[in-house]
């Protein structure tokens, strides 16, 4: 990846884009349309449909009609598998022209878009494809004179709504699983980041999946996502997002025909570092990135900090240093490790968010304020806040920006009880030399994920999900296809 090969790619101009729905583009039934405005420029790059409710519907019963159709559902898991690595493969061929593209479109930095975007999503169809194929049913241990099956059935038609800061990460991980059980997708993409996911679906039409297996309806939340939701003849409902539409779509499907629904919400996550961690630099440096890559629009980012009183001072001096090289910029220039804020409405949240937590009392250490004006894009100073109680806002709910709320603590039971101290239960760190203590906090602190020593790199082989208000859904691993296939049982009398 060069600068030059990225430059040219930004100068691409991109044309007004259409829906996706049975193998081809296609308008919204009622041709409307919504602005695309780049956070790096506030310039408008160019315009997506705007669908609803009439072309959910179309887009389900070309779903609906491939599914029975067979030629995907009924498939052997073997070709299936073929069709999926040739997905793979096309998706890593583009995968410089997709970063590009996303970026413009959400602000990510292009680092971290290259590989958390097109070679993530790649690595993960690919990772369900091998695995398709050796997913086995089972034979109950009967008497002898009954066969007992369990065999696993594709569910039909699923809906996959996702967010905008990692929209085709987050949508491989449904989509994949759910194409390799044999499903038909409808997918609605964020309105603040569609263009990469429409490009997901022409090249899964180029590497031979049939036309109405995998569909993408663009348009508001309000009016195409809600419909997906509402749908009679969606069986199953996957989504990440924010609590609020996590609770709309659960009301959703219970007035309409109980859909399963599963969801991965938001977090607030506590990073743990304890006086007897391994490298206090390395975990500031660590820490730093946990809370500010991508401007903290992260659903995992370690946006509260615990220090232990003994090392504190050290630590904060390590975290403040390593904050300040972090350099916020064009999220296309290689040399940014920090990118844009996605839109208007969401750095004037972030602002807000530390305005009122030094209202409350906290103490602005650093950073907190809009930055490069003059480029016409969103853009923040990574914001660090001290002296936080647990009873603050901004301890307890999430901001979904570059701003760490840090407070210190004494000892093992202060870090849980604060660890604790919010309705989320995403993911979480413990930074600590001692393997006692690392199982010991592994156990107590409520979350679905707890990293020791390190803040991210899980990769596709363990799930991602929460506990309490983050959600119930899972993400990733062989677990996922439980969310994407039904058990029927045979009961054979011999």
């Amino acid at each position: 990846m060069q600068q030059a090969q990225i430059d040219r790619l930004r100068a691409a101009v991109i044309p007004a884009q259409q829906l996706f729905i049975g193998g081809r583009p296609a308008p919204a039934i009622s041709e409307a349309r919504l602005d695309v405005v780049s956070p790096i420029d506030g310039q408008v790059l160019t315009s997506i449909a705007d669908g609803d409710a009439a072309d959910v519907d179309a887009a389900v019963r070309r779903a609906r009609q491939a599914f029975e159709q067979g030629s995907w559902s009924r498939a052997a898991p073997a070709q299936r598998k073929k069709v999926l690595l040739r997905f793979a493969d096309l998706i890593e061929q583009h995968a410089l022209e997709i970063a590009v593209l996303g970026v413009r479109d959400n602000g990510t930095e292009i680092g971290m878009a290259y590989k958390a975007e097109p070679l993530s999503a790649a690595g993960t169809i690919r990772y369900y494809a091998e695995a398709i194929d050796k997913v086995y049913g089972e034979i109950a241990p009967t008497s002898g004179d009954v066969l007992g099956l369990v065999h696993r059935e594709p569910l039909g038609v699923v809906g996959v709504i996702v967010p905008w800061n990692f929209p085709l990460m987050i949508g491989a991980w449904k989509i994949g699983p759910a194409l390799a059980a044999g499903n038909s997708v409808v997918v609605k993409p964020p309105e603040l980041a569609s263009l990469t996911l429409l490009r997901l679906a022409e090249l899964a039409a180029e590497a031979g999946l049939p036309d109405g297996v995998l569909n993408v309806v663009t348009g508001r939340g309000s009016s195409a996502g809600e419909a997906l939701a509402l749908h009679m003849d969606v069986d199953v409902l996957a989504f990440t997002g924010s609590g609020a539409v996590g609770r709309r779509l659960l009301e959703c499907s219970a007035r309409s025909n109980l859909k399963r629904v599963h969801l991965e919400l938001g977090g607030k996550s506590p990073n743990i570092v304890f006086a007897d961690a391994p490298d206090i630099r390395h975990a500031a440096k660590v820490s730093a990135s946990g809370i500010f890559r991508n401007s903290g629009q992260v659903c995992v980012a370690g946006s509260r900090l615990l220090v232990q009183s003994s090392i504190y001072d050290r630590f904060m001096a390590e975290l403040l240093d390593a904050t300040a090289k972090l350099r916020v910029g064009d999220p296309l220039e290689l040399t940014s490790d920090i990118g844009a804020i996605s839109s208007k409405a969401q750095l004037r949240k972030n602002l807000d968010a530390v305005a009122h937590a030094e209202a409350q009392g906290a103490t602005r250490l650093v950073g907190g304020e809009q930055i490069r004006v003059e480029s016409g894009g969103n853009f923040m100073a990574p914001a660090i806040l001290t002296e936080v109680t647990a009873t603050m806002q901004v301890w307890r709910e999430e901001v979904f920006g570059p701003v760490l709320a840090v407070t210190r603590f004494e000892g093992e039971e202060d870090a849980i009880a604060l660890a604790n101290a919010t309705p989320y239960g995403l993911a979480s760190a413990v930074w600590t030399a001692s393997l006692s203590m690392a199982h010991r906090m592994v156990r107590a602190i409520k979350a679905g994920v707890v990293h020791v020593n390190a803040y991210g790199g899980a990769d596709i082989t363990v799930p991602l999900g929460g506990f309490k208000q983050s959600g119930f859904g899972r993400d990733k691993s062989l677990h996922a296809l439980d969310a994407y296939t039904d058990l029927k049982t045979a009961w054979i009398a011999l």
